[in-house]
Parts: structure tokens; C-alpha cells; sequence
């Protein structure tokens, strides 16, 4: 199966939707939202903040690899 390195996410402060490129090399644990400002961590038990407020998991999970 084809890694795919795009995700939407989303915010959960305000809703706003943007498609970001993935790191392959390293997770993302903040995120800040280009609408509102909020800065995303990761929810409790995800590794990024692309598991978490993402359309997609990170590259290393989708490959069922240990994410960092």
C-alpha cells in the first residue's frame, strides 16, 4: 500500500480545514491553526497531531511502524 503524505486537518477550536504535507522523518506534535492561532498537541495515546485532528495517520503508523 502507497504512504500517502497528505492529511486535512482539522481544528477542534475552531473547524477550520487545512491540507498539510506530513513529515516522513519526524512527528509533528504542534500544530498552530492558520484561522484562530490555537496551538494542537496530540490527544492522549496518539503520537501527532495528524493521528489526531488528521484525515490520515502519520507515514510510520500508515506503514505500521513505531512513530517516533
Amino acid at each position: 500500500m502507497e504512504t500517502i503524505l497528505e492529511s486535512e486537518i482539522t481544528c477542534p477550536n475552531c473547524g477550520h480545514k487545512k491540507v498539510e504535507e506530513m513529515p516522513t522523518n519526524a512527528c509533528q506534535f504542534f500544530y498552530e491553526c492558520v484561522n484562530c492561532k490555537t496551538v494542537l498537541k496530540p490527544n492522549e495515546g496518539d503520537c501527532c497531531v495528524y493521528c489526531s485532528f488528521g484525515t490520515m495517520a502519520c507515514p510510520p503508523i500508515q506503514e505500521n511502524k513505531s512513530c517516533c
